[in-house]
C-alpha cells in the first residue's frame, strides 16, 4: 500500500476538518497553535508534501526559495493570497489553491455589520454602556447616520462583492460599482458600473472594499481617494488592511471628512492601529469575516478537496499556480 502523503497544518483547524484531515492523509499539526517565525514555517515544512496554511503563515520569496523539494502544494486555508509569493511558488513549481465561494455570505455578513456599526455609532454607544456612563437621553443624542436609501459602492465585484451588494439591497440602498470588468446582466442586478475607481468613489455614501491586495491596490484608499468621497461618507473594509492608507483615515475621521469606518482588517495583524482604536467613530473587529462554524468547515474542507484533486493526479478546481 503506498505511504500516505504527509500533510502540515500550522494552525489550530476545526474538529470536523481536523477528522477528514487524519483520514487521508499523515498530519502534522502545531500544538500550541502560535504563529511560526519564517524559521520555524521551513523547519515544520521539512519532510512533507503539502502544507495547508492560513493567512498568518507568509510564504515570500525567501521562505519558497527555502522550502524542500518534496513539499508540492500549498493548499491556502483562505481565498486571499497575498501571503504568498505566487511567482517564486510557480518558478519552484509549487501548486498553490486557495478557497473560494465559501466564505463569501459569512465575510459579507460582517460588512453589513461594520457598515451598521460605524452608521449608527455602535461601538462609541457599547462602550457607553459597558462603562456606565449613559446617564442621558435627548433627541439629540447618539444621532448616526441612516443607511436605508443611500447609495453602496462597492469596490471589487467578485463572489464577497456580490453578495455583499445583494444584502444592501435588502436596506433599500443603489449598489454602485467598480471591477476590473463588467459584470454581466444576471450579476449585476441593477448595479450601476463605474469604469474608474475615482467615478465609483464620487458617489459612494458607503464605500465597502472588497478586492484583493495587490501591488495596484495596496494603498488605494488614500487621501487623494478619500477627498473624492461624498462629505461624511462611511469606509467599510472586510477586505485587507493594506489596501487602506490608515494615517489619511485617521486624518479624515478625526476632521469629520468622513463620518465614521467599520473595519475588521488592518495593516498590522494581529494588534490593529492604536490611532484608528482611539477615535470614537471607528467600529472595530479582529479580523474574524469568515468566523462562524459553518464557514470554518467549509473553507477546511475545500482547501481538502483541492489537497485530493492533487495527489490524485487531478487539476484542483481552486489552483491558482
Amino acid at each position: 500500500m503506498p505511504a500516505r502523503p504527509a500533510l502540515l497544518i500550522p494552525r489550530k483547524l476545526s474538529p470536523a476538518v481536523l477528522e477528514r484531515a487524519r483520514r487521508d492523509y499523515d498530519v502534522i499539526l502545531n500544538e500550541d497553535d502560535h504563529v511560526f517565525s519564517p524559521d520555524e514555517l521551513v523547519a515544520a515544512c521539512q519532510g512533507v508534501d503539502a502544507v495547508l496554511p492560513c493567512h498568518s503563515e507568509r510564504f515570500d520569496a525567501a521562505t519558497i526559495a527555502a522550502l524542500p523539494d518534496r513539499l508540492r502544494i500549498i493548499a491556502n486555508h483562505s481565498v486571499g493570497v497575498d501571503h504568498v509569493d505566487l511567482a517564486a511558488a510557480a518558478a519552484r513549481g509549487i501548486t498553490v489553491t486557495n478557497t473560494p465561494d465559501v466564505l463569501s455570505d459569512a465575510t459579507a455578513e460582517i460588512a453589513i455589520l461594520c457598515m451598521l456599526g460605524a452608521a449608527r455609532r455602535g461601538s462609541e454607544g457599547d462602550r457607553m454602556v459597558r462603562e456606565g456612563r449613559w446617564n442621558f437621553w435627548s433627541p439629540a443624542f447618539m444621532v448616526g447616520r441612516q443607511v436605508t436609501g443611500r447609495r453602496f459602492g462597492v469596490l471589487g465585484m467578485g463572489r464577497v462583492g456580490q453578495v455583499t451588494a445583494e444584502r444592501a439591497r435588502g436596506f433599500g440602498m443603489e449598489v454602485h460599482y467598480h471591477n476590473r470588468t463588467r459584470l454581466p446582466d444576471h450579476l449585476e442586478k441593477g448595479a450601476v458600473f463605474h469604469d474608474t475607481v475615482e467615478g465609483l468613489l464620487q458617489v459612494s455614501d458607503v464605500l465597502s472594499l472588497h478586492c484583493p491586495a495587490t501591488p495596484q491596490t495596496t494603498g488605494i484608499i488614500n487621501a487623494r481617494t478619500i477627498a473624492l468621497l461624498p462629505e461624511r461618507a462611511i469606509l467599510v473594509n472586510t477586505a485587507r488592511g493594506a489596501l487602506v492608507d490608515e494615517a489619511a483615515l485617521i486624518a479624515a475621521l478625526a476632521s469629520g471628512r468622513l463620518f465614521a469606518a467599520g473595519l475588521d482588517v488592518f495593516r498590522d495583524e494581529p494588534g490593529g492601529n492604536a490611532g484608528l482604536a482611539a477615535l470614537d467613530n471607528v467600529f472595530l473587529l479582529p479580523h474574524i469575516g469568515s468566523a462562524t462554524f459553518e464557514t470554518r468547515d467549509a473553507m477546511g474542507f475545500r482547501a481538502l478537496d483541492n489537497l485530493d484533486a492533487f495527489f490524485a493526479d487531478r487539476t484542483p478546481v481552486d489552483r491558482l499556480v
